[in-house]
């Protein structure tokens, strides 16, 4: 069939409306699950401290003699860590005429750059809150930095790669990590490593309840044997279900979550007794204009945060493990 003569359609038109969808679509990740799944506190300055105590060891001998003098146990003082507190902001500036013309998918967009802008502060914290690198004290041309996850764990691991190290000096001079983790040679993660942590965090007191790994671990870890149940019975007729996931792994010592997480180093798995860590806010989420120099607006999200390592003993990680 070929067109009518003469008719005008769609191709020659000029006015026609752009059909442009009201909605923005948006894959990027934002689930920050250390950060929301560990607990809130305050600091109160730049320089957060806390302080970490332990039991005697136990002993199966204490008996005394009756009717003896007692006699004065020795006490031991508190240990006093620390950690410093870091700003991270995201600032935005929109044309005035930007602001008021009619957009597809937001009525302001500087509400919708600054609702934008505070997904990505939260991943910049969840990526400096398990980092390897050490605490920083600023001064007025050196930003001042948070030690991240890493560099608490310092006790409870299982052997770095060659070559790696983590520094753990710290917990008497000067109280918080000061030097960042030295990554090794890498090693494929194993189950024998996951034992070894469990069994040691257990020892220390410590009750893990969260193996948090990268996207290439999340895979290992499925294939371990103490992975709970990898089928699902089926009972009705229609479709079935294929369980290729590790969710939770049974250990000797206890149940652990298996948690991937996006923003953390996938070289490095997380055992973690959640309770003994929180992030400190000396300014929590906040967003402030900033002053007009022209025909724009300007604002600033702001947080002042750092990481609480309330007794890093409870947990445990392996470092230096393989990513492909």
């Amino acid at each position: 069939m070929a067109q009518v003569s003469n008719t005008f359609d769609s191709y020659d038109s000029i006015g026609n409306r752009e059909d442009l969808s009201d909605v923005i679509y948006d894959i990027s990740p934002v689930d920050t699950p250390f950060m929301s799944n560990i607990g809130r506190t305050k600091a109160t300055n730049t320089l957060h401290e806390w302080q970490v105590d332990s039991l005697a060891a136990h002993s199966a001998d204490n008996s005394v003699i009756e009717g003896d003098d007692a006699t004065n146990d020795a006490v031991s003082a508190t240990s006093r860590y620390k950690n410093y507190t870091q700003i991270s902001d995201k600032v935005v500036v929109v044309s005035g005429t930007q602001e008021v013309i009619n957009k597809a998918g937001r009525k302001s967009e500087v509400a919708y750059q600054v609702a934008k802008r505070g997904r990505e502060l939260k991943r910049d914290m969840e990526a400096r809150l398990t980092c390897q690198q050490g605490a920083i004290v600023g001064n007025s041309t050196l930003a001042q930095e948070c030690a991240g996850l890493e560099t608490f764990l310092s006790q409870n691991i299982n052997t770095h790669g060659s070559g790696g190290a983590t520094d753990d000096g710290w917990r008497t001079t000067p109280g918080y990590p000061d030097n960042d983790v030295t990554d090794g040679s890498q090693v494929a993660f194993t189950e024998t490593m996951l034992k070894a942590n469990m069994q040691a965090t257990y020892t220390a007191g410590g009750n893990p309840d969260c193996l948090m790994v990268g996207p290439y671990n999340k895979r290992v870890v499925s294939g371990f044997s103490g992975i709970a149940t990898l089928y699902r019975d089926q009972k009705k007729v229609g479709p079935a279900q294929i369980i290729g996931a590790a969710d939770i792994y049974v250990s000797d010592f206890g149940e652990l979550q298996v948690v991937p997480n996006r923003f953390q180093r996938d070289r490095t798995a997380f055992f973690l007794d959640k309770q003994y860590w929180a992030v400190a806010y000396l300014r929590p989420f906040q967003v402030k204009p900033l002053s007009r120099t022209g025909d724009a607006e300007k604002r600033q999200m702001l947080v002042e945060y750092t990481l609480e390592a309330r007794n890093p003993e409870a947990s445990a990680k392996s470092p230096d493990l393989s990513t492909s």
